[in-house]
């Protein structure tokens, strides 16, 4: 007998739409939920898990910023999402498991952002990857070191959400580009309230394609996604991808290597990298979570497990902690 949600989810999504019912499962299997599919449930997990509330406070693009608005790593991931559910709906795919796999494609990122990521890619031996960890969070470091025992379709998603490979599902493959939409603008409205750039530096060429703001900027996007379709994949019609591709090369030329916004990197790489050399010599002083798959994977990835799931405050404290000398008082 089909549930309500599967009855649902056939009525109004379209035939190329992955359909709940026909998910690959899960690693531990589990009673069917009598009022959610089984994405809803991942969603829920997702939500609800440590590693979640942990992406409020590591940043986005700048590090420590002074000030109450800047982009963090969770409202990235919120805006993801929000993004990812728009396209998903105008195309009529499933709307829950794009949901859920925009909220847990960055699960896995390390705190300080892509500048935390390079340092963990040149210590660890094979390198750091923060889409691959967000996977190992989900399958084996959430609750305790037990995991969250996702469905096949939604881990797909965030593993595939950048590199070369393509997630498997349609549903999957927004993920990538609502990612990319949602941190070239969001990135631009945080550059502008830093003093590094304003709406007039975007060149003509692309603002005259995409508009000239925050928002034109996105519903242009958006809309060249969903008017592309699902005949031929996920994608965005022409001219809006490649006025997209030119704002990610001005961004990168005048945002992601600007010297004010990556002006501290340098010390990122630093404290990281004694973090690194601290708790690798130490291990027992990592915690249980981490320690449960050392004879599995070796010391080496689970420092790594540990220094990533951290948050910005987090690694500053304990590098002022074990590295910072304490101010000696005489009593």
């Amino acid at each position: 007998m089909k549930s309500g949600t599967h009855l649902l989810e056939e009525s109004f999504l379209c035939d190329k739409a992955f359909l709940s019912k026909n998910t690959r499962g899960r690693v531990t299997p589990v009673p069917e939920c009598p009022v959610r599919t089984e994405f809803q449930r991942d969603r829920d997990r997702i939500i609800h898990c440590k590693s979640f509330r942990r992406l409020m406070h590591k940043m986005q693009v700048f590090l420590a910023p002074e000030g109450d608005h800047y982009r963090t790593r969770l409202t990235h991931t919120l805006e993801v999402a929000q993004i990812a559910r728009t396209i998903a709906r105008a195309l009529r795919l499933n709307e829950d498991l794009t949901e859920a796999a925009a909220l847990g494609h960055d699960l896995g990122h390390t705190p300080f952002g892509h500048s935390g990521e390079r340092a963990l890619n040149t210590l660890l031996p094979g390198g750091f990857r923060h889409n691959e960890q967000s996977l190992r969070v989900v399958d084996y470091l959430e609750r305790e070191g037990v995991g969250l025992n996702l469905t096949y379709e939604v881990r797909d998603a965030i593993l595939c959400h950048t590199g070369e490979h393509a997630a498997e599902t349609l549903e999957g493959r927004i993920i990538k580009i609502a990612d990319r939409i949602a941190y070239i603008n969001h990135d631009i409205d945080d550059a502008a309230r830093a003093g590094i750039l304003t709406n007039s530096d975007i060149p003509k060429e692309i603002s005259d394609v995409l508009g000239n703001d925050h928002s034109q900027r996105i519903t242009s996007l958006v809309s060249a996604t969903v008017m592309f379709g699902t005949e031929n994949g996920i994608g965005m019609t022409e001219p809006y991808g490649e006025a997209m591709d030119k704002l990610r090369d001005f961004m990168f030329e005048r945002v992601y290597s600007n010297e004010a916004a990556k002006s501290e990197e340098g010390k990122v790489r630093n404290m990281l990298t004694f973090l690194y050399e601290h708790f690798s010599a130490r291990p027992e002083t990592i915690p249980p979570e981490y320690l449960k798959y050392a004879e599995r994977d070796g010391y080496a990835q689970i420092t790594a497990d540990f220094i990533a799931g951290m948050t910005d405050r987090y690694a500053l404290g304990c590098f002022n902690e074990l590295f910072v000398p304490k101010v000696w008082q005489y009593k």
